[in-house]
C-alpha cells in the first residue's frame, strides 16, 4: 500500500441486528482486514448509544484477538477519565500478555456519552482536567515504573503497551507532542481543526522512549463499492442514520423519515453542520476512494490512515475493505 491503512470499528448494530451479530461482524471485519494487509483495527468506547456495541472496549479487543492471528488490535479509544489508570493498565496488560506484540492503547478524554450517562458512570465532571497526569500514570504502570508508591499493575508492568493520543482539537495535539506519543486525529467526525492540530503536533513534537519522530494517523469514512452509484446510496444511508441518531435522543423524539432527514440536512444550519462533520468521506469505486485517500494523505502528510468503513450491511463493509486495500495496492477492481 502507498500508506499504511487501519480500521476504526464501532461494532455498529444495524436495524434488525442483534448485538451478538454485531460482534460476529466485527470479527469478520478484522479477519478481512488481516487478509488484506491492514495494520490495525481499533474499537471506540461509547456508552448508551443503541447503534454502537463497543462500550466494553477491552473485552471486544480480546474477543477479536482470539479469532485473528497477526493484525494489531486496540482502542480508538478508551476514554481515560471514565476509568482509573491502574484498571486500564491491568486490562490492556492482560491483553498484551495474551496476545504479545498485537495490542495498542489509544486514549481520549471525552466521556464517549452524554452528560446524563457520564453521571451514571460516576464520572467526575472535572476528571478530564487530569487527563495528562492520568496518561503519564498509566504509561508508568505499563513500563513497570509506577509513580504511585507501592502500587504495580499486575498484569501490565513491563508490557510497554504503546499509547496513542486521540483528539479533535489542539489540546490532544499538544499533549501528544509533549509526551512524544503518536497522535490520531478524529477527522472522520470532527474535521475543522485537522490541519492546525497536525501542524502543531509536528512542530512541537519531543522524541520519547516510545517514539523517535512524529506519527500522525488521520481518520476518514470510507464507502467503496463495485458501482459508484451503489456506494453513494450506501453513504447516504449511513449519513441519514448518523444525523437521525444525533437529533433523536430522548423518549419523545419522533421517528423521522428519510425524506425528513434529507430535508433537514439540506435546509437547516444544524443539518449542514452535521453533514460537514462527515466531510472527510471517500465514496465511490476503488479508484475513486484511492484518489480521495491519496489526496488526504498528501495534504495532511499523514503517516497512516485509519478508516471507518461506514456501510450499514456487513457484506458491504467487507467488500469496501477489500476494494480499498486492492485500490491502494494498485489492483483496481
Amino acid at each position: 500500500m502507498t500508506i499504511p491503512l487501519s480500521i476504526l470499528d464501532l461494532a455498529p448494530i444495524a436495524p434488525g441486528q442483534t448485538i451478538r451479530e454485531s460482534f460476529a461482524a466485527s470479527v469478520a471485519l478484522a479477519q478481512t482486514a488481516e487478509k488484506n494487509g491492514y495494520t490495525r483495527v481499533w474499537y471506540a468506547e461509547h456508552h448508551n448509544m443503541p447503534t454502537i456495541a463497543s462500550s466494553a472496549t477491552a473485552i471486544l479487543v480480546g474477543h477479536v484477538a482470539a479469532q485473528t492471528e497477526s493484525i494489531r488490535l486496540g482502542s480508538g479509544g478508551v476514554m481515560l477519565p471514565n476509568h482509573s489508570p491502574l484498571v486500564i493498565a491491568e486490562q490492556f496488560g492482560t491483553l498484551a500478555e495474551m496476545y504479545p506484540g498485537r495490542i495498542d492503547l489509544g486514549l481520549g478524554r471525552a466521556p464517549g456519552s452524554d452528560q446524563t450517562t457520564a453521571r451514571a458512570m460516576r464520572r467526575d465532571p472535572r476528571a478530564s482536567d487530569q487527563f495528562p497526569q492520568d496518561v503519564m500514570e498509566l504509561q508508568a504502570y505499563l513500563r513497570g515504573e509506577s509513580i504511585v508508591a507501592g502500587v504495580q499493575a499486575v498484569p501490565g508492568a513491563g508490557t510497554n503497551v504503546p499509547l496513542y493520543i486521540l483528539g479533535s482539537s489542539l489540546f490532544g495535539a499538544q499533549l501528544a507532542a509533549a509526551l512524544g506519543l503518536p497522535y490520531a486525529f478524529a477527522s472522520h467526525f470532527a474535521p475543522d481543526s485537522l490541519f492546525e492540530a497536525v501542524a502543531t503536533y509536528r512542530r512541537d513534537f519531543t522524541p520519547s522512549e516510545q517514539l523517535e519522530k512524529p506519527h500522525v494517523l488521520v481518520a476518514a469514512n470510507v464507502v467503496a463499492a463495485d458501482d459508484a452509484a451503489d456506494a453513494t446510496q450506501q453513504f447516504e444511508t449511513m449519513r441519514r442514520s448518523r444525523v437521525r441518531s444525533m437529533i433523536s435522543r430522548g423518549p419523545a423524539t419522533p421517528d423521522y423519515t428519510d425524506d425528513q432527514i434529507d430535508n433537514f440536512i439540506a435546509t437547516t444550519a444544524q443539518g449542514q453542520q452535521l453533514a460537514n462533520m462527515m466531510r472527510y468521506s471517500a465514496v465511490g469505486t476503488g479508484a475513486d476512494v484511492r484518489a480521495f485517500l491519496e489526496d488526504l494523505a498528501a495534504t495532511t502528510k499523514a503517516d497512516e490512515l485509519i478508516l471507518g468503513h461506514a456501510s450499514r450491511d456487513i457484506a458491504d463493509r467487507l467488500r469496501s475493505v477489500e476494494l480499498t486495500a486492492g485500490a491502494m495496492n494498485g489492483a483496481l477492481v
